[in-house]
């Protein structure tokens, strides 16, 4: 069910920097899809923080670690008092499931509807 985007002509892109993305050819695209705007590719802090987390341990959140309640501590401090947990998920794919399974829990309800 996984569609390509431009089926009649796919780019395959092999590197990204910054804003742009590159294919096989080395043509230059700009990415407007994948989240660049909050960093962009390659990004060196990011690059660098990412290394030195992967170097201490570099597994999931269904393990304990005091990481992961420092950053929940960190990141409610920021929030109104009423939004006070934190659920840490993979992917926007684990994100919606999750929702979904808390509104169920919540409504007792099952029924969902969706938009295309």
């Amino acid at each position: 069910s996984c569609k390509v985007f431009f089926s009649k002509d796919p780019l395959k892109i092999v590197r990204a920097q910054g804003q742009y993305m590159f294919d096989e050819k080395g043509e230059k695209y700009l990415d407007c899809i994948n989240n660049v705007a909050h960093v962009g590719h390659s990004h060196p802090y990011v690059i660098k923080a990412a290394t030195k987390q992967m170097e201490l341990l570099n597994t999931n959140s269904r393990f304990l670690h005091d990481n992961l309640v420092q950053y929940a501590k960190r990141l409610t401090d920021t929030l109104p008092e009423k939004l006070s947990v934190c659920y840490f998920v993979n992917s926007g794919s684990e994100a919606n499931d999750l929702a979904l399974r808390l509104a169920r829990q919540y409504h007792g309800h099952q029924d969902v509807i969706t938009l295309e």
